[in-house]
């Protein structure tokens, strides 16, 4: 497919107003062409709550207009000549991160780091180097990308299932690996939402021994424990939840960002030499106080972690397929994007909403997703 044959347009925000689900459906120009890109038609994109955040400018003055979503998948239709790893027709994905430098005076990058990398490039809202143009995301018909953050999505994943594993999968999986989770280690997941539901899902296909959900409700309890957790500790619910379960996890995967949240009773669960790994981010960068005694006396570390590098991204998209992770997800059509945001933002998604293009929807993979096509071809016709 020539470059001239398709058009890039998606819903563009224009001003804040945009994350009350009032972008705009619009023409975009994406960056230059560099013989290292790859063109995509886009059939699912994942919503994810960074795109609210950057629609309403809470992480810095966003660059409108904007088009938002960094969990995407689809089909290579145009690959440049420097282009190794991807041919057209591939079916791919792109995450949170469109490019880094690459260059071999920059420690990230050359030490296998790039997600880390002080140059990279975001998705969408960013500006390429050498005057290359801005990044637009995946809430539209075409995506245009660096190959080195192009990554093809195995067979055995539904490409449904594989956009939010982009984001939301590869945030959980990466500090979960490499911080050992495996057998023999026991797991608490704080806030059983979009992340915490992969990191059930991930915990326990890493095969630790237990994995704890922990929440401030009971009502997430029944979703927690279908997922696979083994138990499960309602923090807003006992006036004394942590004594009961002092020193009992190797690992704790933070993922909510309140500055209320009771982090020193959450360092009271780890065990000596215990693990806390924060992956969530309060809008205003605020962050609960810690207990200086609490962590010297149990020996514990903090970490951070965000989303992952390239080759961690292939290991977790193959991991899933191998082990058939399964997120529960829900679909709307991409026309609907606007009112997806509103329903995120208000909480309802269980646990992740995914936009399907309808209009250049793929079929890859088992006959059970041909039929599937071929079904929904019939019904719209």
């Amino acid at each position: 497919m020539m470059p001239s044959e398709y058009k890039f347009e998606g819903w563009l925000g224009h001003n804040v107003e945009a994350a009350q689900g009032q972008m705009e459906w619009g023409s975009y120009e994406p960056k230059k062409w560099q013989e290292n890109d790859v063109d995509i038609q886009v059939t699912h994109c994942g919503v994810c709550a960074t795109d609210i955040s950057v629609l309403r400018s809470d992480l810095g003055p966003t660059l409108y207009p904007c088009c938002v979503g960094h969990e995407l998948v689809g089909k290579a239709v145009r690959v440049g000549n420097n282009v190794k790893n991807i041919k057209v027709g591939d079916r791919v994905g792109v995450g949170p991160q469109a490019q880094s430098c690459e260059q071999p005076d920059c420690y990230e990058c050359s030490s296998g780091q790039m997600n880390y990398c002080s140059r990279a490039v975001g998705t969408y809202g960013a500006v390429y180097p050498n005057g290359e143009g801005k990044s637009y995301g995946g809430f539209g018909n075409y995506n245009r990308t660096s190959s080195s953050f192009v990554f093809k999505i195995p067979d055995g994943l539904a490409s449904e299932d594989a956009a939010p594993m982009l984001c939301a999968g590869i945030t959980v999986y990466t500090p979960l690996k490499k911080y050992g989770c495996g057998p023999g280690k026991n797991v608490g997941i704080v806030g059983i939402g979009g992340l915490g539901h992969f990191g059930i899902l991930f915990a326990k296909a890493l095969d630790a021994d237990k994995v704890v959900a922990i929440s401030r409700k009971s009502s997430k309890r029944e979703d927690a424990l279908a997922l696979g957790a083994d138990t499960y500790i309602a923090t807003g619910e006992s006036d004394d939840w942590s004594t009961p379960n002092r020193r009992s996890l190797d690992i704790i995967v933070l993922t909510a960002s309140s500055p209320d949240m009771p982090i020193n009773q959450y360092l009271t669960l780890l065990k000596c030499g215990g693990t806390l790994i924060q992956l969530g981010v309060h809008a205003g960068g605020d962050f609960p106080q810690l207990s200086a005694i609490t962590l010297l006396s149990n020996g514990l570390s903090i970490a951070g972690s965000i989303n992952g590098s390239p080759a961690e991204m292939r290991e977790m998209l193959d991991f899933a397929a191998k082990k058939e992770i399964k997120p529960w997800i829900q679909t709307k059509p991409l026309e609907d994007a606007n009112q997806a945001i509103i329903e995120l933002e208000a909480g309802k998604p269980r646990y992740r909403l995914v936009l399907v293009n309808n209009k250049c929807w793929i079929a890859y993979g088992t006959f059970d997703q041909m039929v599937l096509v071929l079904n929904r071809v019939w019904i719209q016709s």
